[in-house]
């Protein structure tokens, strides 16, 4: 048996999935994101170590059995999280988020101190990264930073809890901006850059391999017959791919979830800073994925949902099984900014076009449109960086909707796999890496995708019709920005 443990967003989920790869129960427990300031994006690193024990507190009172014969976990989570630790472990300021976007400034203060900072990390720096959000404290906080003794990720703040070491894996690391990408080894320059030194970060494991063993304390809690193993792990992207199979190169998935990502696997390192493309380490050994990245994908559609007063799923059925045209209303999905193309945190949401006669189904059509016309600009830079995406899988809550899944897929002009009912998420691909470190069998041959259940091909008629309208959009960022 083995356990995935997923630190979203929103919420921690924890999958318990046997030897068939079959999940036998799963648990999760909601989050809530506080917003100081317009921008700014936090949570309280100890609601996550709360809602992991609820969690597993209660698969532990359902499954007792199933738990107790667990022998490797794994963990996965949002990405880029700041969490500030003094010398007593204890956070020192609630954690800054992923989609926090306070730190433009320090970007390109980063650069500065470190000119060839996107030859070793592969990245811009952007304000959702790590290390930018570190010269933020160290300016507006520092005293907080003065005391800093480590700064870790969410997922292994949970670890630290878990084993009581300091550890990441390459995924996740890759995303700070502190690490040489390649070499896949912390950088002694980025970090020189920020004032820290690599006595301020966790040791790296390989996503696959061992970090550490849980507590014992904590397996004789939750009634395990002996100590698992706890897997490196993966940043929620790379640990999707896991799950979904996308780790041999080439292979591929788009994830419609709070974020949206077009994500490719690698067999070497492939960057492209000019189109902020993500290059980053996966989570299995000797592979790279590049990703771009959109900050508001079903985000967007939850927030027209709670303007409306209506449930998103409402929203879609009001559009209709199919959509004949594009909308004439266009929308521009950057309501906290924006990374892939565009790296700009001032970056913001509109609706252009908008007409009397027009109501809420024109309005979710237009935002529907508007997030496969940015995951169309992922995949327009992917290509720039050489990377040819065939086909893709389709994951995350939005793929859920037939209808969104058909625009995207005739937009994108590209076939989209959708596969058998499951849950093959962050958590799922998770407890796979925790079998790999419990077990030591091949990650390309455990990691593969699931049955196809269906492909969703592009509608021949609207194909055309979508490229020009995308062109049309593509005219709106430039021409708002100037405005600013």
């Amino acid at each position: 048996m083995y356990l995935g443990i997923d630190v979203g967003t929103s919420s921690v989920k924890a999958v318990l999935v046997d030897g068939h790869e079959h999940i036998v129960a799963s648990a999760s427990a909601a989050l809530e994101v506080t917003r100081p300031r317009p921008g700014w994006s936090e949570q309280e690193p100890d609601a996550w170590m709360r809602a992991l024990e609820h969690v597993l507190d209660e698969l532990s009172a359902s499954h007792r059995e199933a738990l107790a014969a667990v022998e490797g976990m794994g963990l996965s989570g949002q990405m880029h999280g700041a969490v500030l630790l003094g010398a007593d472990d204890k956070p020192l300021r609630p954690a800054i988020l992923w989609n926090d976007g306070r730190s433009e400034a320090e970007c390109r203060l980063l650069e500065e101190r470190c000119p060839r900072s996107r030859e070793i990390s592969g990245n811009l720096a952007m304000p959702g990264f790590t290390a930018p959000k570190l010269l933020w404290v160290a300016e507006h906080e520092p005293d907080v930073f003065a005391r800093t003794r480590k700064v870790l990720l969410p997922k292994d703040y949970l670890r630290l809890f878990l084993i009581g070491d300091h550890v990441s894996e390459m995924s996740d690391a890759a995303g700070t901006l502190w690490l040489d990408v390649a070499k896949r080894d912390w950088s002694d320059a980025l970090l020189s850059a920020t004032g820290l030194t690599r006595e301020h970060m966790p040791r790296l494991v390989e996503g696959s391999e061992s970090s550490g063993r849980l507590r014992p304390e904590l397996a004789r809690r939750w009634g395990m017959h002996r100590a698992p193993v706890v897997a490196g792990g993966g940043g929620d992207n790379a640990a999707s791919a896991v799950g979904i199979g996308a780790v041999k190169p080439g292979a591929a998935f788009v994830s419609l979830g709070t974020s949206g990502v077009l994500f490719v696997s690698n067999a070497r390192f492939s960057p492209n800073t000019e189109g902020a493309v993500h290059a980053f380490c996966h989570a299995v050994p000797r592979t790279w994925h590049q990703m771009g990245v959109i900050l508001s994908a079903a985000a967007s559609l939850e927030w027209l949902s709670a303007l409306l007063g209506e449930p998103a799923p409402s929203l879609i059925a009001a559009v209709g099984e199919r959509v004949r045209a594009p909308s004439p209303v266009k929308f521009l999905p950057y309501l906290s900014g924006e990374r892939t193309p565009h790296n700009d945190a001032g970056a913001r949401g509109a609706f252009v076009g908008l007409a009397h006669g027009d109501g809420r189904e024109a309005l979710t059509q237009a935002v529907m449109e508007g997030v496969a016309y940015a995951v169309a600009d992922c995949m327009r830079v992917l290509a720039d960086a050489g990377t040819r995406v065939e086909r893709a899988s389709a994951v995350g809550g939005g793929s859920r909707s037939p209808l969104w899944l058909k625009i995207l897929a005739s937009v994108l002009d590209r076939p989209l796999d959708v596969h058998a009912e499951g849950d093959f998420g962050g958590a799922f691909g998770a407890a796979r890496l925790g079998r790999l470190a419990a077990t030591g069998e091949d990650p390309f041959t455990l990691a593969v995708p699931p049955p196809v259940a269906r492909v969703v091909e592009p509608d021949a008629a609207l194909v055309p019709r979508y490229a020009e309208e995308y062109a049309r959009w593509r005219r709106l960022y430039p021409a708002l920005r100037q405005e600013r």
